[in-house]
């Protein structure tokens, strides 16, 4: 009853004029920015922090309109990576591997569709978790040390084989190459140059967005110019902006699924959204693709990571309010936001400012809520985007990722590396080699490293702090019985080919 007395008086605060107003164009602009490709919820949620300022905002308004943006720009991001095969940002990577094959396949509107569905249960399942039980979740995420984090990173490089890739030598090849850019930089204990070439613009090693557009957008550009971009995209005819929900009701267990382990994910500081979605896409497929139609065009991996990465951007707001740790790189900007505005979250917050933190999460019931009719009604128009004749649709494209890549940082040398990873990724392309190992090492290459560093450092160089604690010894179990389940699924997998090919004999 004090939870509902609590979110009673958050619905006060939320449904004041003025903070109706500022999370509707939260709302509207945040999916605009994830919409294009190379800006993401990073970029979108810092270049707003100076209006808030601006403006005089107070600080439950600035974080109201903030993180309207935050979960906009996570709907928004399915856009182009289901129309354009381009993530918008690097939580909707996962979403490309089924989603694009699926407008292809002349079924944009239906997976557009689908997708904003599962932002929404993703979402506000995890405000609902957030609201019930943040004291909870924050006790069992500060327990996390260093050598927990690195077991829980080698339980997701275990799982990578299950993302993308037939041929698992290709899948290790991709992914070792990603971990080995993710070491370019100043090391992070000795504070050593490494792979840098003397070139100070590396000191801070690669910019993962860079990279990210880079390998999905430069290199879709020159796949289309080899093909001469002479045939028009078919026109996709949407009889209705309501999605088909035979199709939804289908998918209903892959979004629980996909909500539940996307918000686990969030919660531990870290982890991210990123993390929340490849996650939740191996969970799926490894329980549900009995048919091998994953990466085909299967809506359940469309709305699986979805599910995931809108459960993990709300989980990643529980560690920031309670612990004032930041759970992705989004909260840390929030996190310094609030720290500007004289606001310090912890454990002390809930009891300090109540009316920030539970006007916050009213929010945020009614963001999904503006979000889901917002994105529905414009299914239409998405879809509208598939018409354009290629020739015409691509040179949007490249002026879109050029002109994002550099607001990142107004520096050429990140123009230069994107169109070197559009490069690496079209030579890839050509040789099967799947570019999301490659992604995922370089996203989380970097953390694991860091993480693995300070439990060495803790413990003098000895490895058995590895194996110390019970966190790490049960996700290492994990591991070992994923990989297993693998190995059983794979054996079973070849054995009922070789029944179908005799039986065709």
């Amino acid at each position: 009853m004090e939870i509902l007395s609590l979110l009673g008086s958050g619905f006060g605060v939320a449904l004041q004029p003025l903070n109706i107003m500022l999370l509707l164009t939260g709302c509207f602009v945040g999916t605009l920015v994830g919409a294009l490709p190379g800006l993401g919820p990073v970029n979108g949620v810092a270049v707003l922090i100076p209006l808030t300022f601006a403006f005089g905002l107070d600080p439950t308004s600035s974080l109201i309109l903030l993180s309207a943006v935050y979960f906009g720009t996570m709907y928004g991001g399915r856009i182009s990576s289901i129309l354009l095969n381009i993530p918008g940002d690097e939580p909707a990577l996962m979403t490309t591997l089924d989603g694009y094959p699926m407008a292809v396949q002349g079924h944009a509107a239906n997976a557009l569709a689908l997708s904003g569905v599962a932002s929404f249960v993703g979402a506000t399942l995890a405000v609902i978790g957030l609201s019930l039980f943040a004291p909870m979740l924050a006790r069992v995420a500060i327990h996390f040390g260093p050598a927990d984090y690195f077991a829980l990173y080698i339980l997701a490089f275990a799982t990578i084989g299950g993302v993308a890739g037939v041929d698992p030598r290709k899948t290790l090849l991709s992914a070792t190459l990603g971990l080995m850019l993710a070491t370019i930089g100043i090391d992070p204990i000795s504070g050593v140059p490494r792979y840098t070439g003397e070139n100070y613009h590396l000191f801070d090693g690669i910019e993962p967005i860079v990279a990210l557009v880079g390998l999905f957008a430069i290199s879709e550009i020159l796949m289309l110019l080899e093909k001469l971009a002479k045939d028009r995209t078919k026109a996709i005819h949407v009889k209705s902006w309501l999605p088909q929900w035979g199709v939804i009701w289908k998918t209903r267990y892959a979004m629980l699924r996909g909500s539940g382990v996307g918000f686990v994910a969030g919660v531990l500081p870290g982890a991210g959204a990123s993390l929340g979605s490849f996650m939740a896409y191996v969970v799926e497929k490894q329980t549900s693709n009995r048919n091998n139609t994953f990466g085909k065009g299967d809506p359940r991996g469309v709305a699986a990571p979805e599910a995931g990465n809108n459960a993990a951007s709300g989980g990643a707001l529980i560690p920031m309010l309670s612990l004032g740790v930041p759970g992705s790189g989004t909260t840390a900007v929030l996190l310094a936001m609030l720290i500007s505005l004289n606001v310090q979250p912890g454990p002390l917050l809930f009891e300090r400012q109540p009316d920030l933190v539970w006007g916050l999460v009213a929010s945020l019931y009614m963001a999904n809520v503006a979000l889901l009719i917002l994105n529905l009604p414009m299914i239409g128009i998405f879809t509208k985007l598939m018409v354009t004749p290629t020739w015409a649709l691509m040179p949007i494209v490249a002026a879109i990722t050029f002109v994002g890549v550099y607001g990142i940082s107004n520096s050429v040398f990140d123009l230069e590396l994107m169109i070197a990873f559009g490069v690496l990724g079209y030579l890839l392309r050509k040789l099967d080699v799947s570019l999301v190992p490659l992604v995922l090492g370089l996203l989380l290459g970097g953390d694991m490293e860091r993480n693995l560093r300070r439990a060495m450092s803790i413990s003098d160089g000895d490895w058995w702090i590895l194996l110390a604690s019970p966190i790490s010894i049960g996700l290492y179990i994990l591991t070992a019985g994923f990989l297993a389940l693998s190995v059983w699924l794979a054996i079973r997998d070849n054995r009922m080919e070789k029944a179908a090919r005799l039986t065709e004999e």
